[in-house]
């Protein structure tokens, strides 16, 4: 009985503010952004114009970043039992810039008829085993 009354206390049943307002913030970027790609998309095509489709690869890998930093967030503070710990934030932002650097990089190879699959595995590979040096529990 004691246990549950001290586990009770040390989960906190709301989220903190500056943590809701953070994801509803990238949230709201990402919204911003993603109808930035949508205005490129449809107005620029990248034959015509080789400026459009690197444009439009960086803001859908900035979009596709902004959109999944709240979910890797919300991902570990529901790992950790709904607390969140000091460097929750810097790694969700850190893998979200991991996942937009993958989307450009994977649309202007897609733009130059360069995409293979192994080239993707790879990279993405690569891209595993930094996040998980830098992650590492000390």
């Amino acid at each position: 009985m004691r246990d549950a009354r001290y586990r009770h206390a040390l989960d906190s049943m709301t989220m903190e503010a500056r943590d809701r307002l953070g994801n509803i913030a990238a949230f709201a970027a990402a919204a911003v952004v993603w109808i930035l790609v949508g205005l490129v998309v449809s107005t620029r095509d990248p034959k015509l114009d080789p400026a459009a489709g690197y444009v439009g690869a960086l803001l859908m890998g900035l979009a596709v970043g902004l959109t999944v930093i709240p979910l890797f967030w919300l991902v570990v503070f529901g790992r950790h039992r709904r607390i969140a710990y000091h460097g929750d934030w810097p790694r969700a932002i850190r893998r979200g810039g991991w996942v937009a650097i993958l989307v450009a990089l994977f649309v202007l190879l897609r733009l130059q008829g360069a995409f293979q699959w192994p080239i993707a595995l790879f990279v993405m590979t690569m891209v595993v085993i930094a996040e998980a040096t830098f992650s590492a529990e000390r």
